[in-house]
């Protein structure tokens, strides 16, 4: 990699004069640098072990000490915003297709076995510089822009509409599904039948794009993730309790969660936690929190089987929770 294409793909300026004008690899890690790495300073403190091994330059976006004028100091306005600008060029020249998604389905989709030559994004900008960095020519990326840049990539494409195969359901609990799909079975899933909708546009865009694929055992996706508990709001195994908290984050939902609860739990007792920023349409036994004591508060001075908790995860509880053992309970 040609020193002046850098500068000219990230925006960057070059603070000195080097001698050096070609770079062998990049790297984030300073202890992983060889000679003729190109190295990207996330922590300023690294920066002497960078050039101790090797680095022919460094690329920093805070004040820095020059301490070798040979190699090339490479000052930008943002490492990640460099690197975005770098993979763009980058997944222009293999001829990336991008499809866009929410933030459930592309989780849904970490949990499938697909080819080679798709891949879901997750994770950081260093994480996904090198995920995208040596992927084959042509390949097909699944990404949520409320998660990563969308400048990342120069054409962005929409999940087609069309459902082509409709998913069966055959049994259903409140957190788990047995369904069947293309004329497969997949019994017991621990998958609430809420996310159904979701799951079914992600297989469509496997079936219109080819890609094949395997479902294996899912895992909670941490959205309408659900804890049994006992009065005392200490983990239980799943479905061994008869008081179940259900955590979602992300406050966009609160709507369609409060609605499917209401449908497929109208026997049960039902709260609704909700925080003082957020908006939501109207239902009874909505309680508004400013804090997390508030939320304990809340579930100790209220009789209930579900309670929605909305705005944090379960880390929450004063206990850690460990993986939960698969039972099952019929709702």
């Amino acid at each position: 990699m040609r020193l002046e294409n850098f500068l000219a793909l990230t925006h960057a300026t070059l603070v000195n004069e080097p001698c050096v004008n070609t770079f062998e690899n990049i790297t984030f890690e300073a202890k992983k640098v060889k000679r003729g790495d190109l190295f990207f300073a996330y922590d300023e403190k690294d920066i002497e072990l960078a050039v101790l091994n090797g680095a022919y330059g460094v690329v920093f976006d805070k004040p820095t000490q020059i301490s070798d004028t040979e190699i090339a100091w490479i000052k930008v306005e943002s490492i990640d915003n460099a690197l975005t600008r770098f993979l763009r060029f980058k997944m222009i020249e293999k001829e990336v297709v991008a499809y866009e998604c929410n933030e459930i389905i592309l989780k849904l989709s970490l949990q499938v076995i697909t080819q080679t030559n798709f891949l879901t994004l997750s994770g950081d900008t260093r994480s996904i510089f090198k995920s995208l960095w040596n992927i084959e020519d042509r390949t097909t990326i699944l990404f949520c822009p409320a998660l990563n840049d969308k400048n990342i990539f120069a054409t962005v494409k929409t999940i087609p509409n069309a459902i082509y195969k409709p998913i069966e359901i055959m049994e259903q609990t409140l957190f788990e599904t047995s369904f069947i799909y293309d004329n497969v079975f997949y019994e017991r899933q621990l998958i609430s039948p809420f996310f159904m909708p979701y799951l079914e546009e992600l297989l469509h865009l496997y079936t219109s794009l080819k890609i094949n694929y395997r479902l294996r055992k899912f895992t909670p996706i941490e959205h309408f993730e659900a804890v049994f508990t006992n009065k005392n709001f200490e983990p239980k195994d799943f479905g061994t309790s008869d008081r179940v908290l259900i955590f979602e984050k992300n406050s966009d939902m609160i709507d369609a969660e409060i609605k499917f609860l209401q449908k497929n739990a109208n026997w049960a007792t039902i709260v609704y936690i909700i925080p003082h920023t957020c908006k939501y349409d109207k239902a009874e036994n909505i309680f508004i929190y400013n804090n997390q004591e508030d939320i304990m508060g809340i579930l100790k001075n209220n009789n209930f089987h579900f309670a929605l908790i909305v705005g944090v995860d379960k880390s929450i509880l004063n206990r850690p929770i460990i993986n939960q053992t698969q039972l099952t309970l019929d709702f």
